[in-house]
């Protein structure tokens, strides 16, 4: 078991792990038990009740948060010709065909997202073994493998972002800096939740959602109400 500090000890003690509480009262208690000398990250991490082994028990996809997520992602396009300009239009950090791809196999990995156009998969799949263990491969659930490149990178920029369960049913997310007003947390939270509710396969019985915690990037979980 991970030992915690004092700091973190004294802030769970804050924390009533028996109690649901409301968004909103927990996004507060985030606020009040901080201790990070920076800017921490608010996350949630949902327990739903999937067996991820039945393909239409899988969920995976993105969304634009209301009010973004605080951090500015690094984005790389892999087009050529118009897409490539709108890719650049639309502030892409890095743009290119097949230099961008052997500069990646080359193990160079200095940005968050990737996005390509269905044309260019056939050659950035090759990057699979490099790309994959990073969560960095273009999928089309995400929308990041797509013809309009500049409605994606203006998403990613936006605050866009993507979720998928794992083997286990969980769903982690970022939802915005610690620094954030109460209530723009809060509306990140209410979409995002609505989101993941919507987002409940037909042939799940019973319960869907187990839990809900809401983190700081060093804090303690506290335990949220949903509906």
């Amino acid at each position: 078991m991970a030992k915690h500090g004092k700091k973190y000890l004294a802030a769970a003690k804050q924390v009533d792990a028996h109690k649901l509480y409301e968004p909103k009262e927990a996004i507060e208690l985030l606020k009040k038990i901080d201790y990070a000398n920076f800017d921490a990250t608010v996350e949630v991490a949902y327990n739903l009740n999937l067996d991820t082994k039945q393909a239409d028990q899988q969920i995976r996809g993105a969304m634009v948060l209301p009010n973004g997520t605080g951090k500015t992602q690094r984005v790389v396009v892999f087009a050529d010709g118009d897409q490539a300009k709108q890719a650049e239009a639309a502030g892409a950090d890095f743009v290119g065909a097949d230099d961008l791809v052997d500069r990646v196999s080359d193990g160079w990995l200095d940005f968050d997202v990737a996005v390509a156009t269905p044309k260019m998969m056939a050659k950035v799949g090759r990057l699979g073994r490099i790309l994959g263990p990073k969560g960095l491969m273009p999928n089309p659930k995400t929308g990041t493998v797509t013809m309009d490149v500049q409605k994606a990178v203006e998403n990613i920029k936006a605050g866009q972002v993507a979720y998928r369960a794992d083997a286990q049913g969980l769903i982690h997310a970022p939802l915005g800096k610690l620094s954030f007003e109460t209530d723009k947390l809060l509306e990140n939270f209410a979409a995002f939740n609505s989101m993941v509710l919507k987002a409940r396969p037909a042939t799940v019985k019973g319960q869907f959602v187990k839990t809900v915690n809401l983190t700081s990037t060093f804090g303690p979980g506290v335990k949220v109400s949903f509906d």
